[in-house]
């Protein structure tokens, strides 16, 4: 199943306070769902953007028409719930002069389409409401397709009728399992239909234009989008404001809102109850507000009502991704605080008593983002935060420790600012290239150390991970080429390409109507030995047996990525000081194997990836129940036992009344397991004598 990237930067509003307009509560006429004067320029200024600055040349052929229609009929029937096979070829035999629409500006089809839509939903939602009062035997064996996203599509409406059936079924299923009182589970299902065909209904039609314009750009590469006026005012509005919320980065995906990732400071990490790959599945305001089921719901419906201003309380009902689609929901509740730069900053501390080598001290630096206070350096502040000069302030406090080496942890780094990511490599390299940059008119700037000298020229490792990204990946993959230290850990996202945001306005002479935003690939990162960073990532030295398969993640699960590309390497001197890495990977692959947090670690990893695997659940209520239990039963006796060899009790997280420092001890040695592995490495680096770690620092 590949990933869709939802290209709403809305979900950026979900960290942020920001007063939001109220949610629209009429509906749209259909008659009022056909395309503007405004929509049919801003398409041909899409269309001369694209053309004259995006990275990837396009071609407005046949055949790139006939992509653009299947990624719509994708955004708007994802699941393939509502569009017949019927439907879908009878647009499909036009779809070829899509190209020759778009060069004018047409945009006829796409509005008739989406009113076909807007119909098909209304079927579904009154077929849906119609199955409440029929009953369910949850003793039957049966099945259902909850994942029908490459499923064939339904032929007749007899068959469609059966797939929705079942959905009624297992969403029943899903309350039951969830002790939802059995009487009110109508009443919620009703609300829960109601309100995907409202939200529908309220569509209009910048909003269908959008989400045209974005299946459009999506068939050309993953991370241009399209922001309408209204869209661009409030990504103006969110930028402006102190960054408040919960911190989380939210996704649409069929249905449901998924947790692609928490920010590193914000609530929700630090609670240690939310993760990547959750679904939210309720949302109440305060201790006391009535839980509201937002399945089914626009994305930016379930921002808003996350969002909200510092100190107050928001309820979360969550679908942890390790219970499944079929597990058991829990409930959360997480104070929205503001999100504080001290919060997202280096951090460091001391790993000693290795059970490889007691005496050897090694120092972590944890960068949970390449951050840089651009504001106050433009001022001529001398004192501005950065991410260098914060790591440059702990390798000097390390050093005072007399540590032995030091380990750079960028484990669920997903980027930020370049200029902090080549000033950060520059800590540990004497001078030379860093990056090198190719723009869309194929001209390569190289981006070298800015500082020359070295601050630290001692040991070192980087530790990275699936969620390592962008200038995370610049920052280990430069290390790597020069030899100066051992990457670690897993093959990082892969995300090697550049965004700006252009102003449509520019190719619209003499209009005064503002026609939205293109957020623009437009350049691509190379390392210096000349490979891309971009769909494959960087490579470990060292793998750990948590990489169990990753086809389908970060850029290489998107729609139409980029692909690997190479251009000539920079001018540099590699100096190659690990001689046995061979022996490194032998001595970690031992311990890995016999100790109890790798092998907990790996138990989710395989659960999850069976999770992500499957497409089909049980309709009976026993099976879900007993499957449900066994997941957890796994999870649950890989960590227990994991914590017990490390000399902590362990504790319930989702008890009422555990005890807070408990939990917190608990969630560190967790999150430690792969550091403390790292560190391990570095010392058997360190105890076979390698005489070229100065070497390598210097000689550039």
């Amino acid at each position: 199943m590949r990933t869709r990237l939802i290209p709403l930067l809305l979900v950026c509003l979900l960290a942020l306070s920001a007063g939001s307009a109220a949610a629209k509560s009429q509906d749209v006429p259909l008659s009022s769902l056909v395309p503007t004067h405004r929509q049919q320029k801003t398409t041909l200024a899409v269309n001369q953007a694209l053309e004259h600055f995006h990275y990837r040349k396009m071609t407005l052929n046949d055949r790139f028409a006939e992509q653009i229609f299947e990624e719509y009929i994708e955004a708007l029937d994802p699941n393939r719930s509502f569009f017949l096979q019927w439907d879908f070829d009878r647009f499909k035999r036009n779809a070829h002069r899509l190209d020759d629409d778009l060069s004018r500006g047409k945009l006829d089809t796409a509005f008739e389409i989406f009113r076909l839509y807007r119909q098909r939903v209304d079927e579904r939602v009154r077929f849906a409401l119609s199955r409440l009062a029929a009953g369910f035997d949850f003793n039957r064996r049966e099945s259902y397709r909850f994942d029908r996203s490459e499923a064939k599509r339904p032929k007749t409406r007899a068959e469609l009728d059966e797939i929705w059936r079942k959905r009624v079924k297992n969403d029943w299923l899903g309350l039951r399992l969830s002790k939802k009182k059995e009487q009110k589970i109508p009443g919620l299902l009703r609300k829960r239909y109601e309100g995907l065909a409202r939200r529908v209904r309220q569509f209009d039609s910048d909003e269908v234009f959008q989400i045209f314009l974005n299946a459009y750009t999506r068939s050309l590469e993953p991370h241009t989008s399209y922001m309408s006026p209204s869209t661009s005012e409030n990504f103006d509005i969110s930028m402006r404001l102190s960054l408040e919320g919960i911190g989380a980065v939210l996704r649409g995906e069929n249905e449901y809102t998924v947790v692609q990732r928490t920010i590193p400071g914000g609530p929700a990490q630090q609670s240690g109850q939310i993760h990547g790959g959750d679904h939210i599945v309720g949302v109440a305001q305060g201790p006391n507000g009535v839980m509201e089921d937002v399945i089914g719901w626009r994305l930016q419906n379930v921002v808003e009502k996350i969002r909200g201003p510092k100190g107050s309380v928001v309820r979360l009902q969550i679908l942890p991704k390790t219970a499944g689609s079929d597990g058991v929901t829990r409930e959360i509740s997480i104070v929205r605080n503001e999100i504080k730069l001290e919060d997202q900053a280096a951090k460091s501390y001391l790993i000693r008593n290795l059970d490889n080598a007691p005496r050897i001290r090694i120092g972590v630096i944890e960068i949970p983002a390449f951050y840089r206070d651009f504001r106050s350096a433009s001022k001529g502040n001398k004192k501005f935060r950065s991410t260098t000069r914060d790591v440059r302030t702990l390798i000097r406090q390390l050093e005072q420790q007399s540590v032995n080496g030091i380990l750079v942890d960028l484990r669920g780094n997903g980027g930020g600012s370049l200029t902090e990511a080549t000033a950060l490599t520059g800590l540990f390299i004497d001078k030379g290239p860093i990056v090198q940059v190719k723009d869309s008119f194929g001209d390569v700037e190289v981006e070298t150390d800015p500082d020359p000298g070295i601050l630290y020229q001692g040991p070192l490792a980087v530790l990275v991970d699936r969620n390592s990204a962008s200038a995370s990946e610049i920052f280990a993959g430069a290390i790597q080429d020069y030899g100066r230290g051992i990457i670690i850990g897993e093959p990082t996202f892969g995300k090697g390409t550049v965004q700006t945001l252009m102003d449509l306005d520019r190719f619209v002479p003499n209009y005064k109507e503002n026609f939205g935003r293109l957020r623009l690939t437009m350049a691509e990162f190379f390392r210096i030995s000349g490979g891309s960073t971009q769909l494959r990532g960087v490579e470990p030295d060292i793998t750990f047996p948590t990489a169990l398969d990753f086809g389908d993640h970060g850029e290489r699960a998107l729609d139409n990525p980029l692909p690997w590309a190479r251009i000539d390497p920079a001018k540099y001197e590699r100096v190659s000081l690990i001689q046995e890495l061979g022996r490194l990977r032998q001595r970690s692959g031992k311990r890995t194997r016999r100790d109890p947090g790798f092998k907990m670690l790996i138990a989710r990893e395989q659960m999850l990836r069976e999770l992500d695997d499957r497409t089909i659940v049980s309709l009976r209520e026993r099976d879900r129940r007993i499957e449900s239990k066994r997941r957890e039963r796994v999870l649950k006796d890989q960590r227990n036992a994991f914590l017990r060899a490390r000399g902590i009790d362990p504790v319930d997280e989702t008890a009422d009344d555990v005890d807070q420092d408990v939990l917190e001890k608990q969630q560190e040695a967790i999150a430690r397991i792969q550091a403390r592995e790292a560190a391990r490495i570095l010392a058997d680096a360190i105890r076979l004598d390698f005489s070229g770690w100065s070497r390598a620092a210097m000689r550039n």
